[in-house]
């Protein structure tokens, strides 16, 4: 098939001119396949993983034995939906990353394939749906099947408040699942 510019838009989920090489701290979420329900049940006001969902939680916690510079923060497998805390590279103690001046990368033609793979996060996120991905399929012998949305949500944690907000969203997000725009069945 032939991409066609004109018809088949792809907007770039990053923040133009922000060096993702550089240490720093991200909170991403990424979507199931057409919002399925794959990972468990929320009963009682905890989440219940499923084979799947464990499946999730447990390549979450293999990252930084594949990506040694990156640390793990606060996560939650929701029934359709991961939420996650990613920290790369050294951090120091009570700054999580003021972001001010936000600096281009000066990429040339010819390198740009050398900084695209110093971006670390795309790299772990990449590594982490596709490892869940082949693992669910092979837990439930369907070579194939989609389990995740194309793409996922990053955003940059700017400072130790917004971090402290965002851990807070993760750490909630079970107990608000009855009113959350990813639950299928929410409450009106």
């Amino acid at each position: 098939m032939k991409i066609e510019p004109k018809i088949h838009h792809r907007r770039s989920i990053r923040l133009p001119k922000y060096d993702y090489s550089q240490a720093g701290a991200y909170f991403v979420t990424t979507v199931t396949y057409k919002r399925e329900c794959l990972f468990g049940e929320i009963q009682n006001g905890k989440m219940q993983l499923n084979d799947a969902g464990r499946i999730v939680w447990d390549v979450w916690n293999s990252i930084p034995t594949r990506y040694p510079t990156v640390t793990l923060g606060t996560a939650v497998v929701m029934p359709n939906h991961f939420h996650g805390i990613i920290l790369v590279g050294v951090i120091p103690v009570g700054v999580i990353h003021e972001v001010g001046v936000i600096h281009e990368l000066p990429l040339q033609p010819e390198s740009s394939q050398q900084e695209r793979r110093r971006m670390i996060l795309p790299l772990v996120v990449g590594y982490f749906k596709m490892n869940s991905a082949k693992q669910i399929n092979k837990s439930l012998n369907s070579p194939g099947i989609p389990i995740w949305q194309r793409n996922y949500y990053e955003h940059i944690i700017r400072d130790d408040q917004e971090h402290n907000r965002i851990h807070l969203y993760i750490e909630s997000n079970i107990g608000n699942w009855a009113r959350d725009d990813e639950n299928p069945i929410k409450s009106k």
